[in-house]
C-alpha cells in the first residue's frame, strides 16, 4: 500500500545519498577523520535526492489553497500529494482517514490530547517505557496510568491487558510507542489495538523510532488490529524540514474547532459565526511547510525504492554485528535486548562502568570523531527504572533540564540504514581505548551543565560554519558592503 514511483534503489547505494556523508572534522590530536554519525534515533541527516528534489520545486513555490495563479495551482496539487504519499508509507486509507502535517511527533501528540476532549475520570493507558512526547501531553488532560516493564526493557504486556479490563468503561485511549528511542524494542502494536478496541478504547502510535526502521501497516480501519491514531517526524526520517505527520480518522478531525484558528482554517467568517473548514485544511493554520511536504515525500519515496523490509534486515544485521563486538569489550554494559534482535531497531544504549556517560560521549566525539547522544533522552522514567536509581538518589539528583547530564544516564549509539561495519568499527576501535583508559585528554566537568571539556582546548564552530554577517569578511577576506 506504500507510495512508490517507480524507482528501484539499492541499499549500498544510500550511503552515497546521504548529505555530508564525507564530511572531516579535526580531532584533539590535531589529526583530521571522517565524521561517524551514530546519533539517528535524535535525528538524521538528509538524502542528497532530497536537495534535489527541493531545488526542482523551488521555482514552483507558491502560496497553497488560496490562488489561481499557475504556480499556486502547481503547488497546492504538489502539497496535497505529500499527503497522500505520507498517509500511504504507512497503509492508511485515505477515504476515511486524514494526514495532518505539523512541525513535528511533539506537536501532533499535543494537537491530538487536546482535540481528544477527555472528561475529568477518563483514562489513557501507556508505559513507563515512552519518550515525554508520549507522556506530558496527555497527563494535561486525564488521568495516565504508567505500565511497567519486563527485565530486559520490554513493557509488561500481561500487566497492560489486565489494566485494560480493569478501567473498561473509563479508558479513551492507550498510548505507546511503536519502538523505544531509548532501547530500541519494538511493541506489538497490533495486538495492542486489539487489546483496547475490545474494551472500547482507540489506540494512539508513536511512531517516530518505528518509522524510520520498519514497514508500518496501520491496517483497515474494520481491522480490529488497525491503528487509529499514528505520528512520526520528517526529522527523523531523512527530511530535516521541519515537519511531522499525524494520521487519523476523517470523522474524529471533523467534530470540534482547531487549536490554531486563522488563515486557512475556514471555509465561512461572519462577524458573529466561523464555519471550519474540512480537514486537513482545518488543522493547519497558516501558510503551511510546502518545501518541508516536499522533502519528507521525497525521503519516503526513496526508503519506498529500497524496500522497508531491506533496511530492517540491513539495520538487524548491523546490530548484531555491533552488540557482538562490543560483547568482548570490558566494562560495557548493554540495556535493552542482545539476543533475537530482530524485535528492536538499531539503537545501542550502553554505561562504561566507573566512567560518567557524558566524559564518555565527550572522547568518542574529540579523540575518534564519532557523534552518539548521552543523557537520559527525553525518557527519564524509563531511564531511571533501566538504571535501578533510588528514590532517594532520584531526590538527590534532579536537576531542571529534563537532559542534564548530571543525571544518571547512558551513552547511546544508533545506526540508520545507510550506516555500515566501517562505522561500527570506527566505533569500537574508539570504545576500547576508552574503556582502557587509552585515551589522550585530560577533562574537567562544569558542575553547572555537567559537560565535559579538554583542559585548554575549545572547539572554533565558526570556522567550520556561520551565518552571513555583514561586519565580518567573506570567505575571500573582501568586506561586504
Amino acid at each position: 500500500m506504500n507510495s512508490n514511483d517507480g524507482r528501484k534503489i539499492k541499499l549500498a547505494d544510500l550511503r552515497n545519498q546521504v548529505v555530508g556523508i564525507d564530511t572531516t572534522i579535526p580531532l584533539l590530536d590535531g589529526s583530521k577523520r571522517r565524521y561517524v554519525f551514530l546519533d539517528n534515533a535524535a535525528s538524521t541527516p538528509t538524502f542528497r535526492s532530497v536537495l534535489k528534489c527541493i531545488e526542482e520545486f523551488l521555482p514552483w513555490y507558491s502560496g497553497v489553497h488560496r490562488g489561481m495563479g499557475f504556480k499556486a495551482v502547481v503547488a497546492t496539487n504538489v502539497y496535497d500529494q505529500t499527503h497522500r504519499i505520507a498517509g500511504e508509507f504507512v497503509g492508511a486509507d485515505l477515504q476515511r482517514n486524514v494526514v495532518l502535517f505539523g512541525k513535528n511527533t511533539t506537536e501532533s501528540v499535543n494537537l491530538l490530547a487536546r482535540r481528544f476532549n477527555f472528561a475529568t475520570d477518563d483514562v489513557v493507558i501507556s508505559t513507563m517505557m515512552e519518550h515525554h512526547s508520549n507522556d506530558l501531553p496527555w497527563r494535561k488532560y486525564c488521568k495516565v496510568i504508567h505500565v511497567g516493564i519486563m527485565e530486559d526493557g520490554g513493557v509488561d504486556l500481561s500487566v497492560l491487558k489486565s489494566e485494560l479490563q480493569k478501567h473498561k468503561g473509563k479508558v479513551k485511549l492507550v498510548a505507546v510507542s511503536g519502538a523505544s528511542n531509548v532501547t530500541g524494542i519494538c511493541n506489538p502494536i497490533h495486538e495492542i489495538a486489539e487489546w483496547a478496541h475490545e474494551v472500547g478504547a482507540k489506540i494512539f502510535v508513536d511512531a517516530a523510532q518505528l518509522a524510520p526502521h520498519r514497514p508500518i501497516d496501520v491496517l483497515s480501519n474494520d481491522d480490529p488490529r488497525h491503528i487509529d491514531f499514528l505520528a512520526y517526524s520528517a526529522h527523523k526520517i531523512y527530511a530535516p524540514f521541519g515537519i511531522g505527520v499525524l494520521v487519523g480518522p476523517i470523522e474524529f478531525f471533523a467534530k470540534g474547532d482547531p487549536d490554531f484558528v486563522g488563515g486557512g482554517t475556514v471555509s465561512y467568517v461572519g462577524l458573529d459565526d466561523v464555519e471550519w473548514a474540512s480537514p486537513p485544511q482545518k488543522d493547519e493554520a497558516g501558510s503551511p511547510n510546502v518545501v518541508g511536504a516536499v522533502a519528507l515525500a521525497e525521503a519516503l519515496t526513496i526508503l519506498n525504492a529500497v524496500g522497508m523490509e531491506t533496511i530492517t534486515e540491513h539495520e538487524t544485521q548491523l546490530l548484531e554485528y555491533a552488540i557482538s563486538r562490543m560483547k568482548n569489550l570490558p566494562g560495557i554494559r548493554i540495556y535493552g535486548p542482545t539476543e533475537n534482535l530482530g524485535r528492536k531497531v538499531g539503537v545501542i544504549p550502553f554505561t562504561v562502568g566507573g566512567m560518567d556517560h557524558a566524559l564518555v560521549a565527550t572522547i568518542l566525539s574529540m579523540e575518534g570523531g564519532i557523534g552518539v547522544r548521552n543523557g537520559n533522552f527525553c525518557a527519564q522514567v524509563y531511564m531511571r527504572k533501566l538504571l535501578n536509581v533510588s528514590p532517594e538518589e532520584e531526590k538527590m539528583k534532579r536537576a531542571a533540564r529534563c537532559d542534564n547530564p548530571i543525571l544518571p544516564g547512558m551513552v547511546r549509539a544508533s545506526f540508520g540504514c545507510y550506516n555500515n561495519e566501517e562505522d561500527v568499527d570506527m566505533f569500537i576501535e574508539m570504545l576500547d581505548r576508552i574503556v582502557r583508559k587509552q585515551f589522550r585528554g585530560t577533562y574537567a566537568i562544569d558542575p553547572i551543565t555537567g559537560m565535559y571539556s579538554m583542559n585548554g582546548y575549545t572547539v572554533d564552530a565558526s570556522a567550520h560554519f556561520r551565518f552571513f554577517d555583514p561586519h565580518k569578511p567573506t570567505t575571500t577576506g573582501e568586506e561586504v558592503a
